[in-house]
């Protein structure tokens, strides 16, 4: 039977979209591992800092009991963006039963395309922390000294900036124990994952991984290994473009963000004033931070 320029391209739609599905999974999402994702059913989501209590006071016998008001903080948006790409298989290539591996070729390529687009998305919101041009809720960048609250400013910086290493894992890990909300109550926070570049994977799996204090002839323990102090372990994002600049994630509930509002999506259809054959790539998704207590971060010196 032969195969005509209509029927030829959507009795083989399948295997090509399954192999773009492959080629999409065959490496995994770096973005998903720092980002935590939630779902999304409009334009855009808000989310709005509401501010705790402050600590009890004595109740005197006899005395009415106090009362506290919560505040409204200030409010993030995540506006959804669509990213899509297309590409087209000829006519002629399906005429001459070419549809196929063009086809294939052509879906391989947009699966990287995309993957790689969604990586720079959200790679970029850490290769921007530290610019005041890009600002959050807030009103300032992801990581700064001077974060407003109502008990005055914090910070998410390290206190003095440093290259990745023990010692200044440790003051990290150290000033995210001290964080507070902002009322200036303490909140117990917890260090997550070392999130870094190439250029500090190897640093980064010495400081970790040694039983022993790394870079020293002495008998001391690695107490952040010792302490388990990082149980997500490394992340090694090869789209963070700052050689120096290092992160650690923590575990404040509304802090990095991958906003997902439709999924990734492959479709093809036939053009009816060429008879190419069409096919495109397209989801919907945004990024961002609400609460900055999610990450803290040095730019190194």
């Amino acid at each position: 039977m032969a195969i005509t320029t209509g029927s030829h391209p959507k009795s083989l739609w399948p295997g090509v979209k399954a192999f773009f599905g492959k080629t999409y999974a065959e490496k995994p999402l770096v973005c998903t591992m720092v980002f935590d994702e939630q779902s999304s059913t409009k334009s855009y989501e808000e989310r709005v800092e509401e501010t705790g209590f402050g600590l009890a006071p004595v109740k005197g016998e006899g005395q009415s009991i106090s009362y506290d008001t919560d505040a409204q903080g200030y409010t993030s948006r995540f506006v959804n963006v669509t990213y899509g790409l297309g590409a087209k298989v000829t006519m002629e290539a399906i005429e001459d039963n070419q549809y196929e591996s063009v086809a294939k070729t052509k879906a391989s390529k947009l699966a990287r395309s995309m993957r790689q687009t969604k990586e720079n998305v959200f790679a970029n919101i850490l290769n921007r922390a530290f610019n005041a041009a890009y600002v959050g809720g807030d009103a300032s960048a992801m990581i700064v000294n001077n974060h407003a609250t109502l008990d005055g400013t914090q910070s998410n910086l390290l206190t003095v900036a440093a290259d990745l290493s023990e010692a200044s894992l440790e003051d990290m890990l150290t000033q995210i124990r001290q964080a507070k909300d902002s009322r200036g109550l303490r909140i117990q926070l917890k260090g997550q994952k070392l999130i870094v570049s190439p250029e500090n994977e190897f640093e980064a799996t010495r400081i970790l991984s040694s039983v022993n204090q790394s870079g020293t002839a002495n008998n001391d323990i690695n107490a952040i290994r010792e302490l388990g102090l990082l149980p997500g372990g490394i992340v090694v994002w090869d789209y963070l473009t700052d050689v120096d600049a290092w992160f650690v994630k923590t575990d404040a509930p509304e802090g990095l963000i991958y906003q997902n509002r439709r999924a990734m999506s492959f479709d093809q259809d036939n053009d009816f004033d060429t008879s190419n054959a069409c096919m495109k790539a397209m989801e919907r998704y945004a990024g961002g931070w609400a609460d900055w207590r999610g990450v803290f971060g040095s730019p190194g010196v």
